[in-house]
């Protein structure tokens, strides 16, 4: 199974963007997806995750309001909206895939790992 993450990049305090992970290998209709980040210096932490269906979704407090995660089985891939974003929200941004069947905000329940994408945002 193999992650791929993009949509990162510079952005302003207040702007948006919307990062990607494609899905390749296995079932993705089956796996848990989620959001995870880590910032310069501090380990990672839970932004966010969705069942397999889509039915049912969680954030993190930081994020909670500003972030939506969604996903399309369809074309095997997991998406996470961000607005109003923050320079607090500068990190790497890494997305996972779980076959707990569960919705997690646990690291450790997640089995497949992207590469992560750089996401800066500027005051």
């Amino acid at each position: 199974v193999q992650l791929q993450a993009s949509g990162g990049g510079l952005q302003q305090a207040g702007g948006s963007l919307r990062l990607s992970c494609a899905v390749s290998g296995g079932t993705f209709g089956s796996y848990v997806m989620g959001w995870f980040r880590q910032a310069p210096g501090k380990e990672r932490e839970f932004v966010a995750t969705i069942s397999w269906s889509g039915g049912s979704t969680g954030y993190a407090d930081s994020v909670k309001g500003r972030a939506t995660i969604s996903r399309d089985n369809a074309k095997n891939t997991a998406y996470l909206q961000m607005n109003s974003l923050k320079p607090e929200d500068t990190a790497v941004y890494y997305c996972a895939a779980s076959t707990s069947g569960v919705r997690t905000p646990t690291l450790d329940q997640y089995d497949y790992w992207g590469q992560g994408t750089l996401v800066t945002v500027s005051s």
